[in-house]
C-alpha cells in the first residue's frame, strides 16, 4: 500500500486516501502514554502484518486498538471484508469515521473498552483478531480472548518481544502459565520482530507478532480451572524440583506426580502442555476422592 492509502496493483482501495499525516494532524493524534499508545504508520509494515492475519479467510476482522487507522487501511486493501474496529480514544474514533464513511460495507468503528467487548455479539462463528496491543493490557486481552475461544478461527497480535517469546516457548525461562494455556488451546507461531523505529512514539522495547489458530479441541484433556491451578503451583516454584514445588497444591506431591506418570525430580519448565494436562487430570481426581 502507497503511503496516502491509494490503490495498489490488485488492491482494495478505489482511490487515493488523505494521507495518514494529515490525518493525524488534522485530528491531533498526538500518542498518549496513559492508553499505551505507540502508533504504527509504516504502509509496508502494516501490509505484512494485514497479509500474514489473512483477512479474506474470516467472515469478520475484529481489529483492536486500531489508532488512526494505519493497519485498518492495509486490512482493506489485504480484502477484508468486514472489519469491526473497537478504539478507546475518541479521537482516533472521530479519525477513524472518516475511513468508515469511506467503505461503510466493510469498516464498522466502535467506539469502546475491548477489554468490555463481548466476541458474541458480532454474531458470526468465524472472526479473526488483528491487533496493535497496547502493552499495559495485552496479556489481559489475550487471556479474555482465550476463555472465549470458540467463535475465533485466528489471532494475529503484536506484543512486546518478551510476552511473545512466553506464549510461543516450549521450555525454558520463557515458558510459564501463559505458554501452557495458549498453546493447550491454540497452536502458536512467532512471526517477525519489529523494531521500535516502526512506532510513533518509539517505545523502550521491540515487539514480536503472534498468530494464533485455535485448535479444533484441546491439545489434550483437561478441567481449565485444574490446569489453571497445577500451572500456578508448578512455575511459582519454578527453580524447584516438582516434589516440592507442588507441596502447597498437595500434601503428597509424590502421589501426585505418579498418578500423572510425571518424573518427580522434573521442574516444571521441563514438561510439555501434555504432562500439565495429565497433572491437571491427576490432581482434579484426587480432589474428587476426597485428597488435597
Amino acid at each position: 500500500m502507497t503511503g496516502d492509502g491509494s490503490q495498489a496493483a490488485g488492491g482494495a482501495l478505489e482511490a487515493p486516501l488523505a494521507p495518514l499525516a494529515a490525518v493525524i494532524a488534522r485530528h491531533g493524534l498526538q500518542p498518549r502514554r496513559a492508553l499505551g499508545q505507540h502508533f504504527l504508520l509504516d504502509p509496508g509494515l502494516c501490509g505484512r502484518i494485514a497479509r500474514a492475519a489473512r483477512p479474506g479467510e474470516p467472515a469478520v476482522i475484529l481489529e483492536v486498538g486500531p489508532g488512526p487507522g494505519g493497519l485498518t487501511r492495509a486490512l482493506l486493501e489485504a480484502g477484508a471484508s468486514r472489519i469491526v474496529a473497537i478504539e478507546k480514544d475518541r479521537r482516533c474514533a472521530a479519525a477513524l469515521r472518516e475511513l468508515e464513511a469511506r467503505f461503510p460495507d466493510r469498516l464498522q468503528v466502535i467506539e469502546g473498552d475491548a477489554l468490555a467487548f463481548d466476541i458474541a455479539t458480532l454474531g458470526c462463528a468465524r472472526v479473526g483478531i488483528v491487533a496493535n496491543l497496547p502493552y499495559n493490557v495485552g496479556t489481559r486481552l489475550l487471556l479474555r480472548w482465550l476463555e472465549r475461544v470458540a467463535p475465533i478461527e485466528s489471532m494475529t497480535l503484536m506484543f512486546q518481544k518478551e510476552v511473545a517469546l512466553r506464549i510461543t516457548a516450549s521450555g525454558g525461562r520463557d515458558y510459564g502459565g501463559l505458554s501452557v494455556r495458549a498453546q493447550w488451546l491454540c497452536a502458536c507461531e512467532r512471526l517477525f520482530d519489529v523494531s521500535p523505529k516502526a512506532f510513533v512514539p518509539p517505545p523502550a522495547v521491540v515487539s514480536s507478532v503472534v498468530r494464533l489458530v485455535p485448535r479444533a479441541a484441546p491439545l489434550a484433556p483437561a478441567e481449565s480451572g485444574a490446569l489453571d491451578r497445577v500451572t500456578r503451583a508448578a512455575f511459582g516454584q519454578r527453580r524447584k524440583m516438582l516434589r516440592r514445588a507442588l507441596r502447597g497444591l498437595t500434601p503428597d506431591p509424590l502421589a501426585l506426580l505418579r498418578s500423572a506418570g510425571i518424573d518427580p525430580e522434573a521442574r516444571a519448565e521441563t514438561l510439555s502442555v501434555a504432562d500439565f494436562c495429565a497433572l491437571a487430570r491427576a490432581w482434579e481426581a484426587l480432589q474428587q476422592a476426597g485428597g488435597r
